[in-house]
């Protein structure tokens, strides 16, 4: 008797369970074929960029944007613009599905990129808030990757999770790609989608995306759907009158040039920056008689990979032989570096950069960099990227050398 009770129960769970997977399925369906009737829609979105572990924010931007399905698009499967959400007749960035356009407001330059520069084997373009809803959503139904998912009724609104348990992180830039493994250990591979999902329309208004080194998260609001078509948008009508149009190629070539190499050999610029206690740091402050300065970047994977070793090299010095500061490029927010050190526990100096700095160092923003300077202060080797054994090794060759 007990034996029957016991197999009835398991049935019953397993009806329930599958009855309610089945009704998950079946309005993730209706969510998509909302999604997929969506010709145009313009809105105000907030994005949100954030560090796992942090509770502020690195980065927030308000934008305007006119977004379009584009069948015509093998990319993503739409175009878009991005306008500034103070000022609707600013280009922030712009894709039609041939070229992207990239305003450079400082020195009134509008950047063409036709994607010929850098082959890649897809394009990289970040997809605008409802063509990305729709295929997180079309992947969760129709993918045989290893996937769990929920939806749970939050009130006025449903709440859509997806984790993606692969080998490799899944990006969207239209359908899913999983993603190359970099020459560095990123920690977990897991992906997870998040849809909060409007029951008035039963549209998304907001979706995070988070990886092991990255937050996004992206709010909208001022919904307006289907005003207008594809054949309504032309990307050059946005686009600054004033402005010197170049092409992506050669603003870039020309931002590369000097390079950081060329600094080998040369006195290490000076500088005074703030640590994460707001309290200026000098070069001069150092009397090491080798001093490696790390640019580096809050959201860089590299960066964050190099990590233990830098901290095992801090440690296999006296701080007569050797010092070790890492310059903050990314973020900015004196908070944010400071969570950054302590959650990365670092035994290490770390800045935060100004543009000054970055300019001196022509790293662009780059990073990571690895500068190492002698006793004179002199730059003897310039290392650009990481990759786990061998920049190690490059990096404590160099240091040996010069004690």
């Amino acid at each position: 008797m007990k034996i029957k009770l016991l197999l009835t129960i398991l049935l019953l769970a397993e009806t329930i369970t599958a009855n309610a997977q089945n009704a998950e399925k079946e309005y993730l369906k209706k969510v998509l074929t909302n999604l997929e009737k969506i010709e145009s829609a313009t809105y105000y979105v907030t994005n949100e960029s954030w560090q796992p572990g942090d509770s502020t924010a690195l980065s927030t931007l308000h934008s305007f944007i006119k977004e379009y399905d584009n069948p015509m698009d093998s990319t993503i499967g739409a175009s878009y613009v991005s306008l500034d959400a103070n000022d609707t007749t600013k280009l922030e960035f712009c894709y039609d599905g041939n070229i992207r356009a990239l305003p450079y407001h400082e020195n009134k330059k509008l950047a063409i990129d036709d994607f010929t520069f850098r082959p890649l084997p897809f394009r990289l373009v970040s997809p605008p808030f409802f063509n990305h809803a729709k295929n997180i959503i079309r992947y969760a139904l129709t993918t045989k990757d290893h996937i769990v998912t929920e939806l749970k009724d939050e009130g006025d609104n449903y709440y859509f999770k997806l984790v993606i348990d692969e080998n490799q992180q899944v990006e969207f830039f239209g359908k899913a790609y999983h993603m190359p493994l970099p020459p560095f250990d990123i920690g977990s591979t897991t992906s997870i989608y998040e849809l909060w999902i409007n029951k008035s329309n039963d549209l998304p208004y907001k979706k995070r995306r988070e990886m092991s080194h990255d937050i996004s998260v992206s709010t909208c609001s001022n919904l307006a759907i289907n005003r207008h078509t594809i054949y309504d948008f032309n990307a050059s009508d946005y686009f600054p009158k004033d402005y010197e149009i170049v092409k992506y190629s050669d603003l870039y070539k020309k931002k590369a040039e000097p390079t950081a190499s060329s600094l080998i050999g040369k006195k290490a610029p000076g500088w005074i920056l703030e640590n994460i206690e707001a309290q200026p740091v000098s070069l001069a402050d150092y009397k090491s008689k080798i001093i490696l300065i790390n640019f580096t970047g809050i959201g860089c994977g590299a960066c964050q990979a190099a990590i233990p070793f830098l901290k095992q090299l801090k440690d296999s010095f006296t701080s007569e032989e050797f010092e070790l500061i890492a310059i903050e490029s990314w973020s900015r927010k004196v908070s944010a570096i400071r969570n950054y050190a302590k959650r990365k526990e670092l035994n290490y100096t770390i800045l935060n950069a100004t543009n000054e700095v970055i300019k001196q160092y022509q790293t662009g923003g780059a990073a990571p960099y690895f500068f190492i300077v002698d006793q004179e202060r002199i730059i003897r080797k310039v290392i650009r990227g990481y990759s786990n054994e061998n920049t190690d090794k490059e990096i404590i060759n160099a240091i040996k050398e010069l004690l």
